[in-house]
């Protein structure tokens, strides 16, 4: 029942193979509790979640999101549960909040640590071994929240090399209108806030990019559905060149590809 954060960090939460899984007591109480505030302050929906559903017993994937707002994690882990659980992958310093207490009770949700701005082959390992083991794993590539860290957000190659490692798809997502919470130096507000999915993105789907470009083309192509589900405009129409000043444009190489996945998804054939 008590556990170490190292050994939660270490144990399945759902997936396919169960037999060192972490007891889901402490992890219900938290969903039910923090569920209802959401639900009654931001009266929050979710759209496509069946394209998370249809990996569940089957196959992991990443949940991959843009970054606006604190409450992100919150909505993106309270829209898949209580069927799925999602092990998002967290700052290091989140663990020693409140004396260590705070990271006990998002290990026990299923969080686990990275280092900020270095390869950490541990958090990378971890992220490996769980989607291997039919799990959900979440992440916000950007790394900080947009337009309200001190940090300015950035394009890493990080969300497909975690896919690579695992021989997991990325499902791009959107928490849209968290970002209406907080603006700074005003009062907080209770917009309605949608977690949306879309059509996962395969890897093996950039073969025709070249090898060096391929993880961050990816990548780029993730951000970009993600944008585009929350600018609630079409791919092609979102303004990478301006969301990411400093990364390369992948916009001739990534739409001239055929995506033959996606398009297998579309038609209903999940996996």
């Amino acid at each position: 029942m008590f556990l170490s954060r190292e050994e939660m960090f270490d144990r399945s939460l759902g997936g396919i193979y169960r037999e060192h899984e972490m007891t889901h007591w402490c992890g219900n109480i938290i969903y039910v509790f923090v569920n209802a505030i959401l639900k009654l302050c931001f009266r929050y929906s979710v759209t496509n979640l069946g394209i998370v559903r249809s990996f569940m017993g089957k196959q992991g994937a990443i949940i991959a999101s843009n970054h606006t707002s604190y409450l992100d994690v919150a909505f993106l882990w309270c829209a898949i549960r209580p069927s799925q659980w999602v092990r998002l992958i967290a700052r290091e310093n989140l663990f020693d909040a409140l004396g260590g207490f705070g990271g006990q009770l998002i290990a026990r949700v299923g969080a686990f640590p990275i280092k900020r701005d270095s390869a950490d082959r541990t958090a990378l390992k971890r992220a490996s071994r769980m989607l291997k083991n039919g799990e959900l794993v979440g992440i916000f590539p950007e790394g900080t929240r947009r337009g309200k860290g001190s940090k300015e957000p950035e394009l890493h190659a990080g969300v497909a090399l975690i896919a690579k490692m695992g021989q997991a798809p990325i499902i791009p997502a959107t928490i849209r209108d968290a970002e209406n919470i907080k603006h700074k130096g005003e009062w907080i507000r209770f917009p309605k806030v949608t977690v949306e999915f879309t059509t996962p993105v395969y890897l093996e789907d950039f073969e025709d990019v070249p090898k060096a470009d391929r993880l961050e083309a990816c990548s780029w192509f993730v951000m970009r559905e993600c944008f585009a589900l929350s600018q609630r405009i079409p791919a092609s129409k979102v303004d990478m060149v301006a969301l990411f000043p400093h990364a390369k444009d992948y916009s001739n190489v990534v739409d001239a590809l055929p995506m033959p996945r996606r398009q297998q998804f579309k038609n209903g054939e999940t996996l």
